[in-house]
């Protein structure tokens, strides 16, 4: 297992050190403890009855920004099946965070029901963005919440929460900057100025959860400070890590089970294994690399380049818009244009990716068991 690359006592260059004039915690230093993992609110801060941070003195609180709706920049790229080809990478970083990492190792059943759950998140993770236009929704709330009872003691004996700041919003950085670099590679392409928007966007995204704002950056160039000394200061291995990355053991998903497991186990399983290890290289940043002993050549980089101007020219220009989007921004978009009513039920996951039965009482858990409304495929509006 890799140790952090630099003493956790350095600070990042955008979030300064107790005591700078800036009066700013580093989100990305671990020797830091919030208030919800030491237990001592700081003075400066706004606890909840539960112990996590929603507020910070002279922060923006989370209630004063505007859920994104359909003119957003992120409504028009975010959400497609264009994300699976960034999955493994997703996972893992996430996982490289010493707490998260923690956090999904002492907690989550993922590595029992992989693609159950990796199926599942999706529609509230989503949501959080897409849900905006439905009347009382709350879905920012109700991912909040999967986390609260989500904490623990790491090996060094420091405590943990998963709505810990510097943790919860790493998750986060990861879903809206991921969406930065899955365009950069695979498209649509972006402009700088169209990345300083979802910076701005990823803002109003964050503040739905109803958490503090104090951990996110000022600016989009603020923020690829911050990246850069998380990638190169505070990520690090960790068996969890490892095992996302090792998905040799990962049967059919449930859309693919008529597949038999012996084909799937002799013929697709090191292939998949060997593609999307080398897909997701390409999307680490070289520190990550460096930390998990991955190579990466010049032809490596001119063959991901290739691929992914093809992947583009399928996804963003010869597949059609409504097989593009998952299941939850589709149906948003089919309320925005009257094929679905505005104040419809939330469409939900099918039952097939629904937890175990003896986890569905677990509040961890996203688990519709009953729903007025589930996905089914693009050429459906509800299924049973």
């Amino acid at each position: 297992m890799t140790e952090v690359l630099n003493d956790a006592q350095k600070t990042c260059p955008v979030h300064a050190a107790d005591g700078d004039s800036s009066g700013k915690a580093c989100p990305a230093d671990t020797s830091q403890s919030s208030a919800s993992s030491s237990g001592v609110p700081s003075s400066e801060t706004q606890i909840s009855e539960d112990g996590y941070e929603v507020g910070a003195a002279g922060v923006k609180p989370a209630h004063e920004y505007e859920p994104l709706g359909p003119d957003s920049l992120t409504w028009q790229i975010w959400g497609t099946w264009t994300g699976m080809f960034q999955g493994l990478w997703a996972g893992s970083i996430q996982n490289m965070h010493p707490k998260l990492g923690a956090a999904v190792w002492d907690h989550s059943d993922f590595f029992g029901e992989r693609w159950q759950r990796l199926m599942r998140s999706l529609y509230p993770i989503s949501g959080v963005v897409f849900d905006s236009i439905i009347p009382g929704a709350q879905t920012g709330l109700e991912v909040r919440d999967y986390h609260k009872t989500v904490k623990g003691t790491m090996e060094d004996g420091s405590r943990y929460h998963a709505l810990d700041p510097d943790v919860f919003y790493w998750a986060h950085a990861t879903f809206w900057y991921g969406n930065v670099r899955l365009c950069e590679r695979f498209g649509p392409f972006l402009t700088e100025d169209q990345k300083r928007q979802l910076f701005e966007e990823s803002k109003a995204w964050y503040a739905q959860y109803g958490v503090s704002m104090r951990p996110v950056p000022e600016t989009y160039e603020d923020f690829l400070e911050y990246w850069d000394y998380m990638c190169r200061n505070v990520l690090r291995d960790h068996v969890s890590v490892r095992t996302v990355l090792d998905i040799t053991q990962l049967p059919p998903p449930p859309f693919l089970s008529f597949i038999p497991k012996s084909v799937w186990d002799k013929y697709l399983v090191p292939q998949n294994q060997k593609l999307f290890m080398w897909l997701t290289t390409g999307f680490y940043d070289e520190p990550i690399r460096e930390i998990l002993g991955l190579e990466w050549s010049e032809s490596d980089e001119r063959r991901f380049r290739l691929l992914g101007k093809g992947i583009n020219i399928v996804m963003h220009k010869l597949l059609p818009k409504r097989a593009l989007h998952h299941p939850r921004p589709r149906d948003a978009f089919d309320r925005l244009s009257g094929k679905v009513p505005i104040d419809a039920p939330i469409v939900h996951t099918p039952k097939r990716n629904l937890p175990p039965m003896d986890q569905r009482d677990n509040p961890m858990h996203y688990c519709p068991v009953t729903a007025a409304r589930r996905a089914t495929y693009p050429g459906v509006l509800t299924a049973d």
